[in-house]
């Protein structure tokens, strides 16, 4: 029985030499059965062993296996992770880098020869879906079990990591003003078009990491002096009416003078005869008559063309002879008139003329000279004489309400902001009076909560000239100057539309970022707000922006990025109209600058942005993170890339964060 028991334990071809010597001293004493119950005591310890010591041997395997399946798992996830901020990955050129990062989690995990372990191994692929697969294997020697001739364990883990992303909104708030054509220092292209390529490469990297179940989607709110969004309000949120400050041209009534008019001439005596002289070359002139030394009487010049330019030949004036000439006045009559008050005389006027009146006749390219002889040459003629009240013709600067019913037809869709109020007190804002501020206020019959087209083509400054002299006037202003016109200098851009949520394939997304343009200065409040209503759940898009699915919530981002510091100028026709005119928010002695109120307005929308529970990133390109900035975005969630790399890095980073990057095996 023992003998079949230890024969069953292992063969006796294969079983160790202890085992074969138990086996031998067993059958000599199969005869002799004194002490049997002793000796069966002494070799049930046998198997008693083995089940123990394979228990110890195998209990450190499992603690093995724990832990080579945690190593397993670190390497793939810092692999993926490495991948993830790794810009325009290809296996050939960054291959090499992630296993190694791979590795080195891998190695600190389960370093060599841990628990006495040999043959360490661990390999990674990059799949086709940009997850990181990993297969790690080592050998185990066994401390009882290899005197039963098991003397190795083999053990083999395998993980998988990718980086997925949940149903996600990014509104992608952009900096296009004109100091985005600039390069920075190192870099090879201007910081637009480097934001271009970055941007898309952000897309791709986002679309690669979503999984098949989730929903990305993407906005653009391109700022500079404004935010161009006719393209996505409704009608009846803008006014049907507004003013504007602009000019007209009109006439205004000037002083009272006299005029008079010649009639009844009659000849009464002596006689004028008049001769033919010399022939000059006319004279050649660009331009119109009267606009630079030509003749302006009639009969004097004659349009026609020099090589191919228009023009005019003209004739000057005749050679003096110094005529003589005497007057005789006889009044008629005296009548009072009105408006204006005066008299009305008509005089009788008796002239006498002698000597030579010269002047030369225009023929074609000709000028020909001709006198009048006069000898005791006497006419009669009638002067009437009244008063009038005379006009000029100038620009009255001021005020002009319009109505605004076909503004998508006449305007670019960039528009002035609904009421507000000069904030005193950012830890105070009175949102029934700062209706701009309130991100999810949704427009009603209230003109006070509609926007107001951007009429750029009919806003002049008063009185500041053409070169930014003079001072500001709310008071009308007449004048035959040209005032300041913002829209001519480039100080009233409208930037590319503005587009809300939506998915988008490569193609359309790539056509809509090639096509930013850069003009304008930075207002980084409006980019902000509208970023924030474009993005939120609960205001003008609520239906829109609603969680995809009640047990898949959306995850909501608002990546900022600007190339420079608030910069707004007073001369600008903007948001908030032309603002020393319109001061809606600021006016000249205000307590506040223009630029400290645009940054106090900044803040407060993205506060209120972040209370909708958006994440808000924020990435200063080729400029540095302010204090309000970085208070802003939130620890960790600003960047400050001073060039292309950086840029990438930043956008990079971005992506790693908003995707959720979990083991799949």
């Amino acid at each position: 029985m023992h003998n079949n028991l230890i024969s069953r334990l292992v063969s006796k071809r294969k079983a160790p030499a202890i085992l074969r010597k138990v086996q031998r001293t067993i059958k000599s004493l199969r005869s002799d059965t004194s002490g049997n119950a002793l000796m069966i005591m002494a070799f049930a310890v046998v198997p008693l062993f083995a089940l123990v010591g394979s228990g110890l041997d195998m209990g450190r395997a499992y603690s093995v296996q724990s832990r080579l399946q945690q190593a397993c798992d670190s390497g793939t996830l810092a692999a993926r992770k490495e991948l993830a901020v790794t810009p325009n990955f290809s296996v050939n050129a960054h291959g090499a880098a992630i296993t190694t990062k791979a590795n080195r989690f891998f190695n600190v995990n389960f370093p060599d020869k841990l628990y006495n372990t040999k043959n360490r191994n661990f390999q990674i692929a990059i799949e086709s879906d940009s997850s990181i697969s990993g297969v790690a294997t080592v050998v185990v020697p066994t401390d009882v079990m290899k005197m039963f001739g098991k003397r190795d364990i083999s053990l083999r883990a395998t993980c998988k990591a990718e980086l997925s992303v949940p149903n996600t909104d990014i509104m992608l708030a952009l900096d296009v003003t004109g100091s985005m054509s600039g390069t920075n220092p190192g870099d090879n292209g201007s910081r637009l078009s480097i934001m271009k390529t970055v941007v898309k490469d952000f897309y791709t990297t986002m679309e690669t990491a979503k999984s098949s179940t989730s929903r990305i989607r993407y906005g653009f709110v391109p700022y500079s002096t404004n935010v161009n969004v006719g393209g996505i309000l409704r009608n009846d949120w803008v006014v049907n009416q507004w003013t504007y400050p602009s000019r007209v041209w009109t006439e205004i009534e000037g002083p009272v003078r006299d005029v008079d008019e010649y009639s009844n001439t009659v000849y009464v005596s002596g006689s004028g005869t008049e001769t033919v002289g010399h022939v000059i070359n006319a004279f050649w002139h660009s331009g119109q008559p009267g606009g630079g030394g030509g003749p302006i009487a009639e009969g004097q010049t004659s349009s026609g063309s020099s090589g191919g330019t228009p023009g005019y030949w003209w004739c000057p004036a005749g050679p003096w002879e110094s005529p003589s000439e005497t007057w005789s006045h006889r009044e008629i009559s005296r009548t009072p008139v009105t408006n204006p008050n005066g008299f009305r005389v008509v005089t009788e006027t008796t002239r006498t003329r002698n000597g030579k009146y010269n002047w030369y006749s225009l023929s074609g390219s000709s000028c020909t000279l001709k006198t009048w002889h006069a000898n005791n040459y006497v006419d009669r003629y009638t002067v009437t004489r009244y008063p009038v009240t005379t006009t000029t013709s100038q620009w009255v600067y001021k005020d002009v309400q319009i109505a605004t019913n076909n503004w998508k037809g006449q305007t670019a869709g960039c528009m002035e902001e609904r009421s507000t109020y000069e904030i005193s007190d950012y830890g105070n804002v009175d949102l029934s009076r700062a209706k701009d501020l309130d991100i999810d206020l949704v427009p009603t019959n209230d003109t006070s909560t509609q926007w107001r087209p951007m009429y750029s083509s009919m806003v002049y400054g008063r009185a500041k000239d053409v070169n930014n002299n003079g001072h500001w006037s709310i008071a009308e202003v007449s004048t035959h100057a040209e005032f300041l016109h913002p829209a001519s200098i480039g100080f009233s851009p409208c930037p590319t539309a503005v587009e809300k949520l939506q998915t988008w394939n490569t193609n359309q997304f790539n056509r809509y970022v090639d096509g930013l343009t850069a003009a304008g200065n930075t207002y980084h409040d409006i980019g902000m707000l509208w970023a924030a209503r474009l993005l939120s759940p609960t205001g003008l898009f609520a239906s829109e922006n609603a969680d995809a699915s009640a047990s898949k919530p959306t995850s909501r981002h608002l990546i900022f990025m600007t190339d420079g510091q608030t910069e707004p100028f007073d001369i600008s026709y903007g948001a908030y109209g032309l603002e020393p005119l319109s001061q809606r928010r600021w006016r000249e002695g205000s307590a506040l600058t223009l630029t400290q109120t645009v940054e106090k307005r900044f803040a407060f929308a993205c506060e209120e942005a972040k209370k909708k529970r958006i994440t808000v990133w924020l990435i200063a390109f080729g400029t540095t993170v302010n204090p309000i900035m970085s208070q802003c975005a939130g620890p960790g969630r600003s960047f400050s890339a001073s060039n292309a790399g950086e840029l990438q890095t930043a956008f990079l980073t971005i992506s790693k964060s908003i995707g959720s990057l979990r083991l799949s095996e």
